[in-house]
Formats: C-alpha cells, sequence, structure tokens
C-alpha cells in the first residue's frame, strides 16, 4: 500500500489549466481511485471578451466546475486577480492549508520556467506550500501532512519556455490516447476561452490546438496523444516514482527510447 494518500491536488493559475496540460492523466487517475482535486489560483478575470472582469470570473468559475464534474472532481479557487499573481505569505498559507485540508499525496503545478508570469508564480507558490505541508510550524489552521506531497510540473502551452526554447527533457510522459476523448469533454466546458484564444494566441481552434499538443508529445514517445511531466526531485521532495508506478502500462521516458 502507498504511504502517499490517494489524493491528487492540481495548483495551477488559471480555469482550463488542468484539463488543458494534464487531463487526460487527472482521468486516468481517477479510474484508479484517486480523489482529483483541481485548484486554480485566479479565476480568469481577464480571459473574457464582451464581459465584465466580474462577469468573466463567474462564468470561468462556472465552467470550471462543470469540466471537474467529468471526471468527478472537486473544483477550488483562491480567487486571486488573474495577471497580477504575486507570491506573498497570506497565499502561500492557504495553500498549504488546501493542500493539508484534502490531504495531498500528489500535487500537480506548472514549470517555473512556464511562458505566462501567473503560471511561474503559481508553481514557486505550490512548491512552498507543498515543502511545508508536513511542518508543524507552518501557520496554519489544518494539520500537518505525515509525508510531504509528490510534485509534478506540467507541460507549457507550445511546450517551450518563457523565452519560447525548447524545455529540458520530462521525467515522463502518460499515453493519454485512451482519455483523450475524457479530456476533449473536459475542454469543452470551457467556451469563453474559444475568442480569447483567437485573440491573444491568434488560434482559430482553441480545442484542436491542445489536441495537437497532446499529438506532438505522442509523437515524441510513439503514441497517438500524450502529456508530459517533470517530477520535482529538489531537497524536500520524496524521491518515490508514484505516478511512474500507477500508470506503468502508460509510462515512458525519451531515455528509454534513445
Amino acid at each position: 500500500m502507498s504511504k502517499f494518500p490517494k489524493t491528487v491536488l492540481t495548483i495551477l493559475a488559471h480555469p482550463d489549466d488542468a484539463e488543458a496540460y494534464c487531463g487526460g492523466t487527472l482521468k486516468l487517475l481517477r479510474d484508479r481511485g484517486y480523489r482529483i482535486v483541481i485548484s486554480t489560483m485566479t479565476a480568469g478575470g481577464m480571459g473574457g471578451i464582451g464581459l465584465s472582469e466580474d462577469e468573466t470570473a463567474k462564468v470561468r468559475k462556472e465552467e470550471a466546475r462543470e469540466a471537474a464534474s467529468v471526471i468527478g472532481a472537486e473544483y477550488y479557487c483562491f480567487n486571486r486577480r488573474d495577471g497580477y499573481l504575486f507570491d506573498n505569505e497570506k497565499i502561500r498559507i492557504e495553500t498549504t492549508n488546501l493542500i493539508r485540508k484534502v490531504k495531498a499525496g500528489i500535487v500537480f503545478t506548472h514549470l517555473p520556467f512556464d511562458y505566462h508570469s501567473d503560471h511561474r508564480t503559481a508553481a514557486n507558490i505550490a512548491e512552498i506550500a507543498s515543502m511545508f505541508a508536513t511542518l508543524p510550524n507552518a501557520p496554519c489552521a489544518e494539520k500537518p501532512l505525515d509525508i510531504t506531497p509528490l510534485l509534478y510540473h506540467v507541460t507549457p502551452l507550445g511546450y517551450s519556455d518563457q523565452l519560447g526554447n525548447r524545455p529540458p527533457d520530462p521525467s515522463f510522459f502518460v499515453n493519454i490516447t485512451g482519455a483523450i476523448a475524457t479530456k476533449a469533454e473536459m475542454l469543452s466546458h470551457h467556451k469563453s476561452q474559444i475568442e480569447l484564444m483567437r485573440l491573444m494566441h491568434r488560434v482559430d481552434d482553441f480545442f484542436g490546438e491542445m489536441k495537437k499538443q497532446n499529438m506532438k508529445l505522442g509523437n515524441m514517445i510513439g503514441v497517438k496523444y500524450a502529456e508530459a511531466f517533470w517530477q520535482h526531485f529538489g531537497g524536500g521532495f520524496q524521491k518515490d516514482l508514484l505516478i511512474q508506478t500507477e500508470l506503468q502500462d502508460f509510462i515512458k521516458t525519451l531515455k528509454a527510447l534513445k
């Protein structure tokens, strides 16, 4: 039996990030009995066309709840302002409290060199909050966890860092070919982002573009669709290969293919 609680918590910046970057893997873990909790630092209030910031935030949180429900996941929003996410003491404590409250064994967050500033900030918050989840002196209302959650980073949009360069090779890929339909269904609830992606990224088909990214990642390991992850092996974190073991039939690495 695993020593880690069977709860997966995403700590990402915006509604639709979980679905876009790890939705297929969340579905596979859900199928193996994991509780899935999707949290976002912001409600994505800047991501609206024709609606006010408050109206957009309300719409996007409802879209996120609907998307999460596809795999029976819970949704939580920290309600910080989209585009103005800052790392500070208050958000670190709130995040550590949530990690403890849901008893997370696995945490997903962005890469620290992701293209979006909010993503990079969320990654920093998630890292320290996960590390402090077991420390009794952390000023939190919830009781400390027995073991530090495992921390995994998701793939950035376009598979590039903030300067447009290719990132280091991922720790592993997950073959999500059998979960792509569920991932597409989850993404389909984020209808508000279709026009936003057309304006901001010149992407005419938001959902198709996400699918193309999964096809690109899949091509790297010889499958149809894949998601990629970097496991955080830095000081303070456990080195257990939990996802790699749980989803071993779906796991491939570039190293093994070379």
